[in-house]
């Protein structure tokens, strides 16, 4: 039966996804992939929410049934490729990478002070929210999408409060906020890339194995990346990214993390999956 996964090009899991399929031997034309622009809220669909409930990426049809979790996608891509990895997973690894206390996507969207947020409002996180509010507003007007009114209520309502910000409406105290929530996320995500996640990881080689990545690989390359965006990296040069870490914290990473994205930026899957842009 044919698969179709949908992606965006931004979004840091789909492209662990995509990494996925290049590194395990999927031919070409096996997997469908779709774009669903999260910029502009085409998760938001009915059509899309119908499969996704979460409206979020990726996710993939495949032999009648559909995966939405990235763990689920990655897991099934996995369980059903050409050429699998040597050994079988760890959970407790994927779930760390997972844990909602290191998330990488509010790193991107957060703001620390006045200066980062002035910043970010004509970015990616202005745009985002700006067009998700859009979005939302539109479907729960709509008649035909009547299905989902509670949950674009209570998405206007999230969505909102983080446009605000943005657009410099949001009440000072609530501002303030922000900016705590943000400053400590920052902290939890350097103690994710500084302690937690190099106690993970091999003093050479993959997590799946000394010479080829296995599936929480997928994860934590992915996540690493967006980190590294998010700190100013733009090339695929490793070099460029562990500079990026370096100059943010004031510290180099730990070795076993140098080690670990240096045989990652030499893999092709992860070079095309960037080509364009880290993200």
């Amino acid at each position: 039966m044919s698969k179709t996964l949908y992606v965006f090009g931004y979004s840091l899991w789909a492209t662990a996804a995509k990494i996925t399929i290049m590194e395990l031997g999927y031919s070409e034309g096996e997997i469908r992939f779709k774009t669903v622009d999260l910029f502009k809220g085409e998760n938001f669909a009915p059509a899309y929410l119908e499969l996704n409930p979460n409206g979020t990426t990726p996710t993939l049809e495949a032999d009648g049934k559909v995966y939405t979790s990235t763990a689920d996608v990655i897991s099934y891509l996995i369980q059903n490729a050409p050429r699998k990895p040597g050994r079988e997973a760890t959970v407790a690894i994927i779930e760390a990478i997972h844990d909602d206390e290191y998330d990488p996507n509010f790193v991107l969207l957060s703001a620390r002070n006045q200066t980062e947020l002035a910043k970010k409002a004509d970015e990616i996180p202005g745009m985002y929210f700006t067009n998700r509010q859009v979005a939302l507003e539109k479907y729960v007007a709509d008649p035909a999408a009547a299905t989902y009114k509670s949950f674009y209520e209570s998405r206007i309502k999230t969505n909102g409060a983080m446009l605000a910000f943005y657009k410099h409406t949001a009440p000072p105290a609530a501002l303030a906020a922000f900016f705590a929530k943000s400053e400590a996320h920052w902290a939890a995500v350097r103690k994710a890339v500084f302690e937690v996640f190099p106690a993970l990881l091999p003093a050479s080689g993959y997590i799946g194995g000394t010479y080829s990545p296995g599936e929480e690989d997928f994860h934590m390359i992915a996540y690493l990346t967006r980190i590294a965006f998010v700190l100013g990296a733009k090339s695929t040069s490793g070099d460029d990214a562990l500079n990026a870490f370096e100059a943010a914290y004031g510290d180099p990473l730990p070795e076993k993390m140098v080690a670990y994205w240096n045989v990652w930026v030499e893999r092709e899957s992860w070079r095309r999956a960037y080509a364009e842009t880290l993200h």
